[in-house]
Order: structure tokens, then C-alpha cells, then sequence
């Protein structure tokens, strides 16, 4: 039997922890998309068919060393192949060694146990402080600032 959404998303939760990140991107459909709505600078904010989600996750393990997602939500829909996932994620930096703690809301949909549809609202401050690179996506808000 396929797993569900929230099955699904628990899965590639226990996946990040381990950094296993081709087992993530497994879990997409070939044509399945994941959308970052509150991408900015150079981050994407569409990315279309599993080996573009692996190539954007490749890097992941280099940059943040998640240790802990302490809660998850699940809000079901009255859809039975969507759910909106509330959850926050904990561990540290690699570039920079500090700290950080990350929320996250996600709408996944899947069909037959795969992601279709992912979309990921997370706070591109936080992650930039997190990753190390605040000052180049200030520079990058200016430039787009002044287009």
C-alpha cells in the first residue's frame, strides 16, 4: 500500500536526519516539483522532476548538520493526497559552525507514495543566517531592489 502523505513526509524527515539525500529525492515522482515561494537571491524557486530535487539537495549535508526535528504537525486536508506539515528542524551550521533552529511549513501531495507537489514556506533570513551567507543575499535584495 502507498504511504500517505504524512507517511511520506515523516520518511523524508528520518531521510534528512540521516543526510541521506538521494533516498530524498527517491521519494519524488520523476515529474514531481518542489516549490520555494519564499526563495530569494539566488535560491531557487521551482524545481521540476526528481534529479533536479537531487542535484538541489546534494549540497544540503555541506552546508546545515540537522540534529533534531522535535515536532511535527499534521494538518489534513480534505484531500487525502495532500497535507500541510508544520515541523521546526535544529542543529548547526557547518559553514559557520553556530547554531540555528528552522521553521518550516510544507503542502505535499503525493500519488502512489511519491511526491507530486511540494511546497516548502521557510524563512530565507534565518536560512541565510544559518548557512553564512546573510551579507550575499542582502547584496542580492538590494540588486533587486534597485531593478
Amino acid at each position: 500500500m502507498p504511504r500517505t502523505p504524512e507517511e511520506t513526509m515523516r520518511r523524508l524527515l528520518e531521510l534528512m536526519l540521516a543526510k541521506d539525500m538521494d533516498a530524498v529525492a527517491d521519494l519524488w515522482a520523476e515529474d514531481g516539483t518542489a516549490e520555494f515561494p519564499f526563495a530569494t537571491g539566488a535560491a531557487p524557486r521551482r524545481l521540476v522532476g526528481r534529479e533536479e530535487v537531487r542535484g538541489y539537495l546534494a549540497g544540503f549535508p555541506q552546508v546545515y548538520d540537522v540534529r533534531e526535528i522535535p515536532a511535527i504537525t499534521v494538518h489534513h486536508t480534505q484531500r487525502p493526497d495532500t497535507a500541510v506539515v508544520e515541523y521546526h528542524a535544529t542543529g548547526h551550521s557547518v559553514r559557520t559552525g553556530t547554531p540555528y533552529r528552522m521553521d518550516y511549513i510544507v503542502v505535499i501531495t503525493v500519488r502512489d507514495g511519491l511526491i507530486t507537489h511540494f511546497r516548502d514556506y521557510w524563512n530565507p533570513l534565518a536560512n541565510a543566517t544559518a548557512a553564512g551567507t546573510l551579507p550575499e543575499l542582502l547584496d542580492a535584495l538590494r540588486e533587486e531592489a534597485t531593478r
